[in-house]
C-alpha cells in the first residue's frame, strides 16, 4: 500500500496542470465583485495618490539655521542700581542669539558683594543654630552662600541665630518685586531668520521676503497678512502662545516657536512657505508652585583703587524663546521614466549607481 502511494506521488510531479474559470451567472455575485475593485481602485487613486502623493519622493532631512536679534530699550529706577537705561546688551543673554535666547524681564540685585565674613540668610535650614556647635568650621551651607566658620551669630536677646559664613557679602536678597522691572519688554522686537534647505532637492529658501526696499525690515511686523516678515513683538509671541506677558515676565518661563516647513516641490518656489505656531513649553498652571517660573544668577565683576575685587550679583527672571525648526519637501518621483515604459531599466540604471 505503501508503494502505491509513494508511486502515485511520484508520477503527479508529470501531470499538467491549467487553471479553470468558472463564470457565475449571478448579479449579487458579480456587484460585489465589482464593488470591491472599485473599492480597491479607489483607495489606491483617493488616498495613496491623490491625498498622500504616493507618486512623490519626500525628504526629511530637513537642514536649518536660525539667526535671532532683539531690539527695545527700557528705563528702571531702583534703590539698588539708581536710574538706569537697559539695551540689548544688558537684557538678552547670550548676545549672539541663535535658536534659544533669554530675554530679562525681572531681576533681583545685591550690589557691592566682596569676599568676607557675615550671617548666612535665616532662610536657609541648615544656617540656623543654637550654638557654635551648630556651625563647624569649614562644612559648607547647604544650598546656602558660604562656608561655615564656626560661629553662631544671635541677635540680641535671640534664643535662635544663624552660621556666620565666608562668602560674598552680604548674601544675596530674596525679596523679589512684585511687579516686573522690565514691563516694557513687552514691545520689544525679534528678528528671527530661518534658512533652510532640502539636501537631496537641491532646494534652498529663507523666510525673509525678498526685496531690495531697506525699510522693509524696519518697519514690518509679522502676521498671517505678511508671513515673509520675521520681525515679532514679544508681547504678541507670548499672547499667540496663550499666556499674559506681565504675569509671565514676574517670574519667568519658557516660550516655543516653531517654524514647519512642509513644501510640494512640484508647485513653484512661491508655494513654500513657513507656517509658524507658538507654544508655552513650561508648565503655566504651577504659577504658585515652588518650581515655577526661570531665573538663572550671574555677576558682574570689579576692582576699587586698592585693588579689591567686589561684585553686583544678578538673579535675572525672564522668558527663553526655544525656535525649532522641521518640515519635509516632496517632489515627483520620476514614477514612468523608472517603472512604466520599455526602456525602465535602462532609467533605472542611469539613475542609481551600484557601488561594489
Amino acid at each position: 500500500m505503501g508503494q502505491v502511494a509513494w508511486k502515485g506521488l511520484f508520477l503527479s510531479f508529470f501531470d499538467y496542470k491549467t487553471e479553470k474559470y468558472v463564470i457565475a451567472k449571478n448579479k449579487k455575485v458579480g456587484i460585489l465583485y465589482r464593488v470591491v475593485q472599485l473599492t480597491i481602485l479607489a483607495y489606491l487613486v483617493g488616498w495613496v495618490f491623490v491625498v498622500k502623493k504616493g507618486y512623490q519622493d519626500t525628504d526629511t532631512s530637513l537642514q536649518s539655521s536660525v539667526i535671532t536679534k532683539l531690539k527695545g530699550v527700557a528705563f528702571t529706577n531702583t534703590s539698588e542700581l539708581g536710574e538706569r537705561l537697559w539695551d540689548v546688551a544688558d537684557y538678552v543673554i547670550p548676545p549672539q542669539g541663535e535658536n534659544v535666547f533669554f530675554v530679562m524681564t525681572n531681576l533681583i540685585v545685591t550690589p557691592n558683594q566682596r569676599q568676607a565674613t557675615c550671617p548666612e540668610s535665616d532662610s536657609i535650614p541648615d544656617a540656623l543654630c543654637n550654638q557654635d556647635e551648630d556651625c563647624p568650621a569649614g562644612e559648607a551651607v547647604v544650598a546656602g552662600n558660604g562656608v561655615k566658620t564656626g560661629r553662631c551669630l544671635k541677635d540680641r536677646d535671640s534664643i535662635r541665630g544663624t552660621c556666620e559664613i565666608l562668602a560674598w557679602c552680604p548674601v544675596e536678597k530674596r525679596s523679589k518685586p512684585k511687579t516686573p522691572l522690565l514691563a516694557s519688554a513687552e514691545n520689544f522686537t525679534v528678528y528671527i531668520k530661518n534658512s533652510i534647505r532640502f539636501p537631496k532637492f537641491k532646494f534652498s529658501k529663507v523666510n525673509v521676503l525678498a526685496t531690495n526696499n531697506e525699510s522693509y525690515l524696519k518697519s514690518c511686523r509679522y502676521s498671517t497678512e505678511h508671513p515673509y516678515c520675521p520681525i515679532f513683538l514679544l508681547g504678541s509671541i507670548v499672547r499667540w502662545a496663550g499666556s499674559d506677558f506681565q504675569e509671565m515676565a514676574l517670574a519667568g518661563g519658557v516660550i516655543g516657536i516653531q517654524i514647519e516647513w512642509n513644501c510640494d516641490l512640484d508647485k513653484a518656489p512661491s508655494e513654500c512657505n513657513p507656517h509658524y505656531s507658538f507654544s508655552r513649553l513650561d508648565n503655566k498652571f504651577s504659577e504658585k508652585s515652588i518650581s515655577s517660573g526661570y531665573n538663572f544668577r550671574f555677576a558682574k565683576y570689579y576692582r576699587d583703587a586698592e585693588g579689591v575685587d567686589y561684585r553686583t550679583l544678578i538673579k535675572a527672571y525672564g522668558i527663553r524663546f526655544d525656535v525649532m525648526v522641521n518640515g519635509k519637501g516632496a517632489f515627483f518621483c520620476d514614477l514612468v521614466l523608472l517603472y512604466l515604459i520599455k526602456k525602465s531599466n535602462f532609467y533605472r540604471g542611469k539613475k542609481y549607481e551600484e557601488v561594489k
